[in-house]
Formats: structure tokens, sequence, C-alpha cells
């Protein structure tokens, strides 16, 4: 009785959780995760205008995880914004929680995931303390648990959006079964998955379609995929149908592997992990390419290697 009672006060506080208050997260967002110390190691200067040079050009969300940076980055991010001249409402932050990592700033022995609704409470706070801020704007499950429980995450989810923590709640990683899974108790709003022109199962496996019926929000993490990274048979084939477009629709190879997310018709949202302002601008660039038809339907091609059926 007490379970059916909490979720008719849950559904109560969705309708204005959800339907009042829906943040504008920028097309192109940008991820966080190589600011840090698991990459370019910015100081609080090369923060501040890398969030403003974002602002200028239309990127007003960020990425953070909990785990980035062996639980740093959020840390070193809030410093800087807090001695930025960035306003609170002009950005969006997102945030993750749920991985337990293996590093020297946790006592775990094995990676694992804790969904219990005390951690994810205690994850939010956390993020919520180092970023310098009162709420996020969005928070995911980072990984599926094999044992998690949805009315558990239900309560966390519940007493954070109450309290005015967090604005809008997702995942990220999911399948459509594990949504449904998880939907059975709350809504789910936002999954971000791993997509791109060389890692486009999500298109395939019913993951976008399922975000399509629910209009939920996708994002996409590693949007370039291996297409900069791996020199194999699929990116050199994908290379080469990109030569013949780039005089077409002035633009280069990154600009157009981000395009064809951008044409998907689920609404796709890259994450640009990206620090070099020339190349979040050319990300923001990419907003203005549409593909033609056929030309989408080639590039697939070529990263597939045969016809479509």
């Amino acid at each position: 009785m007490f379970f059916g009672l909490f979720k008719v006060l849950f559904a109560n506080f969705n309708d204005q959780f959800y339907h009042m208050s829906s943040p504008k997260y920028s097309r192109i967002i940008s991820g966080v995760m190589t600011w840090g110390k698991w990459g370019k190691q910015l100081n609080d200067e090369g923060m501040i205008s890398l969030m403003n040079h974002c602002l200028e050009i239309g990127i007003n969300t960020f990425d953070h995880a909990d785990i980035y940076g062996g639980y740093t980055s959020e840390a070193d991010f809030g410093s800087a914004f807090a001695k930025s001249s960035v306003a609170r409402e002009s950005i969006n932050l997102i945030s993750k929680c749920g991985i337990q990592y293996v590093c020297d700033n946790r006592s775990n022995t094995v990676k694992h995931y804790d969904y219990s609704k005390k951690y994810i409470i205690q994850s939010v706070e956390t993020s919520l303390k180092h970023l310098n801020t009162d709420y996020l704007d969005l928070l995911l499950l980072h990984r599926p648990s094999p044992l998690m429980q949805p009315q558990e995450i239900m309560e966390a989810i519940a007493k954070l959006g109450q309290e005015g923590k967090i604005i809008d709640f997702g995942v990220s990683n999911f399948t459509p079964s594990q949504i449904e899974l998880l939907s059975s108790e709350l809504p789910v709003r936002v999954n971000q998955i791993e997509f791109s022109v060389t890692q486009f199962e999500a298109m395939l496996d019913g993951t976008l379609d399922q975000m399509m019926v629910q209009k939920m929000i996708p994002m996409a993490w590693s949007p370039l995929g291996g297409l900069f990274r791996e020199e194999n048979e699929q990116t050199l084939r994908i290379h080469h149908i990109m030569e013949g477009m780039m005089e077409k629709y002035d633009a280069n190879e990154d600009q157009l592997a981000l395009a064809w997310i951008l044409n998907h018709p689920a609404g796709i949202h890259p994450v640009v992990g990206t620090t070099n302002p020339d190349r979040l601008t050319r990300a923001q660039q990419a907003l203005g390419i549409d593909l033609e038809l056929e030309d989408w339907f080639a590039i697939w091609t070529a990263s597939m290697g045969r016809k479509v059926p």
C-alpha cells in the first residue's frame, strides 16, 4: 500500500517535474571528460576560456560524470565555474552516477555499479558540491546494473527532484528492455548512447526507435567513432566517400560525420569531447549541413561495406 501511494505522489510530482520545467539542451553538447586529469589538464583560466567559447558559439550544455578524472574533474570544472562570470541560468549541467570506479580516490577493489537510494543521493549531492551549483539540469544513470531495483531508484530520483537538486532524469548506455524495466517505476527522459558513422547499432536494435516513440532525447557519446582513431577497411571507405562530398557541402570530414548523425529523425544531440575551440566551432557549424538523401545513404553504405538490404 505504501508503494502504491508513493507512485501516485510521484505521478503528481512528475507532471510538475517534467512538463513545467524543461531545460533546453544545446544540440551540440560539450563533453568535459578530457578537460581535466584524463586529458588536457586545463587550469581554471583554460576551463573558463573554453566555457566562454562554447557559450559564444551556441553550446550551452556541459556533460560530466562523477568518475571523470578519477572523481576529480567535476571539482576542477566547479572551481573554474565559480571564478568565471558565467551565469548559472545560461548553462545546462549534466552529470552521471552509479559507477564505482577503482582509483586512488575510492577504496573500491573491483569496478561495479551502485544504484542504492543512499548512493544515488550521496553521489548527486557530492556532484553539486564539486560543481558549485544547487542543481543538475540532468542526472543520468551511467551504465545499467543487473542488480538495479527500479523502485529504489524511483525513490531516490523523486526525493532529489522534490528538493530541486535535479530537473531532468535519464540513463546512459541502456538497452530498450532496460529502459522499459526502469520506466515501470519512473519516466526516463534521456538515453545517452554510443552512436556514430562507425558504430550505428542503436539505429538497428530498436534503441533509437524506442526513443522516438517515447519522445525521449537521444544523446550520442563518441560521435566521431573510430573515423579518425582507426585505419581499417571501414574508415578508409568512409574517408573515400566523404572526399567527394567535402566541396559539395563546403565541410570537412568531421562535420560530415556529425551531420550524418544530426540528420537522423530522432533528433540526436552529439556529445563532442574535444577541447579545441576551432573543432568545437566546426561541430556547431555542422548543424547547418542538410545532407541529401542519397548522400546520407552513401555514407552509411560505405560504413557497412555493402548495399542496404
